[in-house]
C-alpha cells in the first residue's frame, strides 16, 4: 500500500479540532537549541481519538521527541510513539489489541518546491514536505498512529474473510483498500490552523 506523498497533513482550515493537537509556530521556534514535546494524552482525549480513528479504544498513547534546526532554516520533527490500540476483528468485530512502537521522522523544508515528473512519485527524501506555518505535533502523531494500525485485526480463531462493497457502477472495494486511508482521510479533514503550543528546552 502506498503511503501518502506528504508524511505529515498541514493544518490549514479546521472545522473542528483534532482529538489530539499539540501545535507550534514554525516562525517561533528556536532556530538555536531543540523545541522538546512529551504528549501523554489523558483518557478523554484517547477516547475522542479511537473514534475519530474508528477504533475501539486506545488504552495507552505516548509520543516524545523534538524539533530541532536544521540546515537552511528548515526543521526536523524526530520522535517515539508508543501506543496500545484496540480494533475491531476484520472478521467478527471482537476487540484484537495491538502494541505499537515507532520512531517518526518529519523534515520541513523552508524553500520547498513541489516534486514535478518522476521526482513526485520516488522522491529522494519521503519524509519532506514543505514548511507549514503551524508544526503540529499532536497531528503527526496521530497520522503515524494510524499509519502503523495493523492492515487485517484478527482475532483468535476467526476465519479469513473478505469484506467486498460494491457501489452501483462502481468498482468493488475490498477492506484492503479502507485502512488506513478512511481514516487518514478523517483526520485529514480535521486539520486545520492552531495557536501556539509546548515548551523549549
Amino acid at each position: 500500500m502506498k503511503k501518502p506523498a506528504t508524511p505529515g497533513f498541514v493544518p490549514e482550515a479546521m472545522s473542528a479540532p483534532p482529538a489530539l493537537s499539540h501545535p507550534f509556530r514554525s516562525g517561533a521556534l528556536s532556530m538555536r537549541k531543540p523545541t522538546r514535546f512529551d504528549l501523554t494524552p489523558d483518557a478523554a482525549t484517547r477516547k475522542a481519538a479511537a473514534v475519530e480513528l474508528g477504533l475501539i479504544s486506545v488504552p495507552a498513547l505516548r509520543f516524545k521527541g523534538e524539533i530541532r534546526p536544521a540546515p537552511n532554516r528548515d526543521f526536523v520533527l524526530e520522535a517515539h510513539l508508543t501506543a496500545i490500540v484496540e480494533q475491531p476483528c476484520g472478521v467478527t468485530l471482537a476487540p484484537v489489541r495491538a502494541e505499537i512502537r515507532e520512531t517518526v521522522r518529519r523534515r520541513y523544508v523552508s524553500d520547498w518546491v513541489e516534486p514535478q515528473g518522476d521526482e513526485a512519485e520516488m522522491p529522494e527524501d519521503d519524509t519532506a514536505e514543505a514548511m507549514p506555518e503551524v508544526i503540529d505535533a499532536g497531528l503527526v502523531a496521530l497520522e503515524a498512529l494510524v499509519l502503523s494500525l495493523p492492515l487485517y485485526p484478527r482475532a483468535a480463531g476467526a476465519e479469513l474473510g473478505e469484506i467486498v462493497a460494491t457501489p452501483p457502477g462502481a468498482a468493488p472495494l475490498r477492506d484492503e483498500d479502507l485502512r488506513p486511508f478512511a481514516s487518514l482521510a478523517a483526520l485529514k479533514d480535521k486539520m486545520g490552523g492552531g495557536t501556539e503550543g509546548g515548551t523549549e528546552g
